[in-house]
This record gives C-alpha cells, sequence and structure tokens, in this order.
C-alpha cells in the first residue's frame, strides 16, 4: 500500500549523482532510473523491466539503426552502381536532325505560362543514325521548344539505334542510394521505437491491474478505525 500510494517525491541526488528532478524523453528516464531503482524500496518489477527495455532500445538506436541505413544503403548503391555500367556500356550517343515538327501552341506575355522552363519535351518527327551505320527515322522528344525541320538535338539509343533515355549518371545513382539508407535507418528506428512502447503500454496495464487489486483488498477496511489504514 505505502507503494502504491506514496506521493513523496526525491530531489537529492544519489551517490551516483542522479538528480530525480531530472526531465526528459521517457527512454532516458527510464535508463538514468536504472541506477535509482537498484535499491529503492518502491521499486516495482514493472519499472524495472521498463527500464531495461528502454535501455535495449537507446543501444538499437545508436548501434543497430545506423548499421541497417548503412548496409541498405550499400547495397543499393552497389546494385544502382551495377545498373549504371550496364545502361552506359548498352546506350550510344546520337544526332538527331528533324524532319517534322507540330506547330508550338502561342504564348503571349500576359499567359501566365509564358517563363515554362524548357525541359517540357516536344513530340518530332526526326531521323538519326544507329551504331551500326543505318539511318532511323521515327518519332522523338526534344526538350527545345522552338525545334524545326532541320534542327538537330542529341539522343540516346540502344544498339539497335531504338531511342532510349538518358543513362543515368553515378551521382544521380548515389544520391537515390543514399535516399534509400537514409529511408532504412528511419524505418528501423521507427520499428524501435515502437516496439518499445507497445511493450511500455502492457507494462502500463499490468500497473493498473495490480493497482485496483490492492484497491479491493483495501476497499472493506477503508476508513475503519483501527484499521490501519
Amino acid at each position: 500500500m505505502i507503494a502504491l500510494f506514496s506521493t513523496k517525491t526525491r530531489t537529492s541526488r544519489s551517490p551516483g549523482g542522479y538528480d530525480g528532478r531530472l526531465r526528459g524523453c521517457g527512454t532516458v528516464r527510464a535508463v538514468s532510473g536504472l541506477w535509482r531503482w537498484r535499491h529503492n524500496p518502491l521499486r516495482r518489477t514493472t519499472d524495472l523491466v521498463e527500464a531495461w527495455v528502454a535501455c535495449a532500445a537507446a543501444v538499437l538506436l545508436v548501434l543497430a539503426v545506423p548499421a541497417a541505413g548503412w548496409g541498405l544503403g550499400g547495397l543499393a548503391d552497389e546494385a544502382m552502381q551495377e545498373s549504371v555500367r550496364a545502361q552506359a556500356a548498352e546506350r550510344r550517343p546520337a544526332i538527331a536532325r528533324v524532319l517534322h515538327a507540330p506547330p508550338s501552341p502561342g504564348r503571349t506575355a500576359a499567359d501566365p505560362d509564358s517563363a515554362v522552363d524548357q525541359r517540357i519535351r516536344r513530340p518530332v518527327v526526326a531521323e538519326w543514325t544507329a551504331p551500326d551505320g543505318t539511318r532511323r527515322s521515327g518519332r522523338v522528344t526534344t526538350a527545345v521548344p522552338t525545334a524545326g525541320p532541320g534542327d538537330t538535338f542529341p539522343i540516346w539509343t540502344d544498339r539497335r539505334g531504338a531511342p532510349v533515355a538518358r543513362p543515368m549518371d553515378p551521382d544521380t545513382a548515389r544520391a537515390h542510394s543514399v535516399l534509400a539508407g537514409t529511408g532504412a535507418a528511419a524505418a528501423a528506428a521507427g520499428l524501435v521505437e515502437a516496439v518499445r512502447r507497445l511493450i511500455v503500454r502492457g507494462l502500463v496495464q499490468r500497473r493498473y491491474e495490480a493497482l485496483d487489486r490492492e484497491w479491493v483488498k483495501a476497499g472493506p477496511d477503508w476508513g475503519r478505525t483501527g484499521a490501519g489504514s
């Protein structure tokens, strides 16, 4: 009963230097409580379990989470760089010459889209030379908005001469790998914290159940003279 209903708080420092007024996240408070709860008569089993769970979560966040991000990022980078090498070996640059281009939609100074950048690709009919030296023609797209018949622009083709997208460069592949590693680390950290919260929730529920049982035992004698309450 004293352990359950005591409201006395400790503000003095323990021999280990712990200040009972320490504030912070639940994990930090629980980990620091390992020292305080070693010989504390108010300590419950669930208190000690919660502290060890928080300690394990902290170790995982410091060691396992970065390792997971680094490992997955490294695997992703290896796969992406292999793809870069494969695309560089498969794709070839070529120069296409416009044969026919549909008229570009007119724009006026009052048009709010008149400053649209030139990265918007426009379909045209063009011809180019395949890697084997044969002439090819077909519909391709160009980033030059004013391209007309006779104008040229660079394209990429595969070994058969078919138009393909520009091969990925190593820096872009590495950026994707970093994002993959960061996402893996964040997911691992979220999983660790979710498991910790789930366990703590179960411990809190056990405390409430223990309190209910103690309350039921104390209920019949509550307030009676000589009952020791």
